[in-house]
């Protein structure tokens, strides 16, 4: 078996125009960036986005919004990305704002098949506005369902040809549990080495969950923010 495809563009090539598409990373920490680029060349549009950053201006998703390719976007924080605020301003864009955690869970329980759970995260704020809310021993909790996708978009450090992930420091985000949670899974990998040479210790995503595998041409790892401190202020 050999899950490895020649290029992001022939990874990406089958993904259709209004597809529901998670993208894994925190900020600009292990971002699928190669396979967004393939993705703005393939020009789908009305994409239904789902990730917990938006990227900067002209980098990561950022540069799928410059594109006119999303039409909603689900995630947990976007205050870097001043294009995304013009365009829900102007109601250009759909965006759905949920706490961290709970976007995580979420996205955790649509890979293990949990359809919804209880949290007590939200209760008493627009975030609970229209859910139903549970009274558990001594507190009252809001149910949240399950998110799944059509596609993920995720990368690893490490992967081998089976698909088998091992994912570096805190580029271990929301990757892991992206992987599991849709119908097609293609990793970005910046290393690509033989089944066998992956300590299966150290092995976070099994390749069962992983359909495509591509290399990463190469990587800019820029900073998202940038602060520096003059004079003993920052």
């Amino acid at each position: 078996m050999n899950k490895v495809v020649a290029s992001a563009d022939v990874a990406v090539a089958d993904i259709v125009s209004g597809a529901t598409v998670m993208l894994g990373g925190f900020g600009l920490c292990g971002i699928p960036e190669n396979l967004i680029a393939a993705l703005v060349r393939s020009g789908v549009t009305g994409l239904h986005t789902i990730s917990n950053n938006m990227g900067v201006d002209g980098f990561g998703m950022g540069l799928m919004l410059e594109a006119g390719m999303i039409a909603s976007h689900v995630g947990s924080y976007v205050g870097e990305n001043r294009l995304l605020e013009a365009l829900v301003i102007k109601g250009e864009l759909d965006l759905t704002l949920i706490p961290q955690g709970n976007l995580a869970e979420r996205i955790r329980a649509g890979g293990a098949g949990i359809p919804a759970f209880y949290v007590p995260t939200g209760l008493g704020t627009v975030i609970a506005e229209g859910k139903e809310t549970r009274r558990i021993g001594d507190r009252t909790y809001v149910l949240e369902t399950a998110l799944r996708a059509d596609v993920s978009l995720i990368k690893a450090w490490k992967g081998d040809r089976l698909g088998n992930l091992i994912y570096r420091k805190t580029a271990r985000n929301f990757n892991p549990v992206m992987a599991t949670a849709a119908n097609l899974t293609i990793a970005e990998v910046e290393e690509l080495v033989e089944p066998g040479e992956l300590d299966p210790d150290q092995i976070i995503t099994p390749g069962v969950y992983v359909d495509r595998v591509v290399v990463g041409a190469s990587y800019l790892k820029p900073i998202e923010s940038r602060f520096i401190q003059q004079g003993g202020k920052a």
